[in-house]
């Protein structure tokens, strides 16, 4: 059985990972409802909360349907860090997440995120003071090393692991090589295998079919897996990986009835949180997928992501499941 602080999750959790305008509290709810063990927010900046920045801010906003849920945080400057650990806890999540690993270049020129890789004390320093801070389990996402010939991963998870953090992510690539190349979870297992550690290790990167859930569980001996790019437009992930563990064979994928109820209720709820503009915008980068596969597309899938009106994107969904209704999803 995995734990995070006292709460027991399963005996191979699978994690939605914070992903920037994704992973917000319509796509969790989906994606909890399909199966995620623990969702994460988007990363929140610290500086923008302690200016009380309204994005920032807004992406506080849990809901109970979601727990166990985890709001994450970055930044590089210990102050600043701190008080934004005290804002966190007024939204009562379960977890605090510190992300140690985002490599967009706006973060991380001001060393946070993967930045703060070039660091590792200033790492240890602000894991240390954050948990000190606060009663919440906290947890860090992070990622292999700055590039090739730094990787000390095992040493950083161990050291991150003495200062108190109770679970750690680990995405399988450099800050250098961006997303690029394949994912190596080698060094994910050896931070798993080093005798020293006993707080749970979870993986990240290229999980993109039940066989990788598989592989990283039984080959490289991991605790779990954290879905982040997998899961975009397709929530259903992690029940399909769930029911890949249990039987050995694929679930049927969903219907398109199935696809349209879930793509009307995602775009229904991010009205719901963030009003119809920002709602329907938001909401655009998932249709995608939903509808992945669909031959003779295209015009529909440009109503859908050109539209500022909820209403002509609603019709489009109307027509999709009229004309493709019999289409069979492989």
């Amino acid at each position: 059985m995995v734990k995070i602080g006292n709460m027991e999750l399963g005996a191979f959790p699978l994690l939605l990972a914070p992903m920037e305008d994704v992973s917000d509290p319509p796509f969790r709810a989906l994606c909890k409802e399909q199966g995620a063990d623990v969702v994460y927010t988007e990363f929140i900046s610290s500086e923008g909360l302690i200016r009380d920045a309204a994005k920032s801010v807004q992406k506080l906003d849990i809901y109970e349907k979601e727990r166990p849920v985890g709001i994450q945080i970055f930044g590089a400057e210990l102050d600043s860090m701190l008080r934004a650990v005290d804002i966190v806890e007024q939204s009562n999540p379960d977890i605090i997440d510190i992300n140690f690993g985002c490599p967009v270049k706006k973060v991380v020129c001001k060393n946070a995120g993967a930045g703060i890789l070039r660091d590792i004390p200033l790492m240890v320093k602000l894991t240390e003071a954050i948990v000190k801070r606060t009663g919440l389990p906290v947890t860090v996402k992070t990622r292999l090393g700055w590039d090739r010939d730094s990787v000390k991963i095992v040493e950083v998870a161990e050291r991150l692991q003495d200062v108190g953090i109770e679970a750690i992510s680990i995405h399988g690539r450099t800050r250098v090589q961006m997303y690029k190349g394949e994912a190596d979870w080698r060094p994910i297992s050896e931070v798993k295998h080093n005798p020293r550690m006993r707080i749970p290790v979870f993986g990240n990167g290229d999980v993109d079919s039940p066989e990788k859930a598989v592989e990283m569980r039984d080959r490289f001996g991991l605790d779990g897996a954290m879905i982040g790019r997998g899961s975009i437009g397709y929530p259903w992930f992690f029940k399909e990986v769930k029911h890949f563990f249990e039987t050995g064979t694929h679930a049927a994928p969903p219907t398109m009835e199935e696809r349209v109820e879930a793509a009307r209720r995602h775009l229904n709820m991010a009205i719901d949180w963030k009003g119809e503009k920002l709602g329907v915008f938001e909401t655009r980068r998932h249709y995608t997928n939903y509808f992945k596969g669909i031959p003779h597309f295209k015009e529909y899938r440009q109503k859908m992501v050109t539209s500022d009106d909820a209403a002509d994107v609603f019709a489009a969904f109307d027509e999709v499941l009229e004309k493709f209704a019999d289409h069979e999803f492989v």
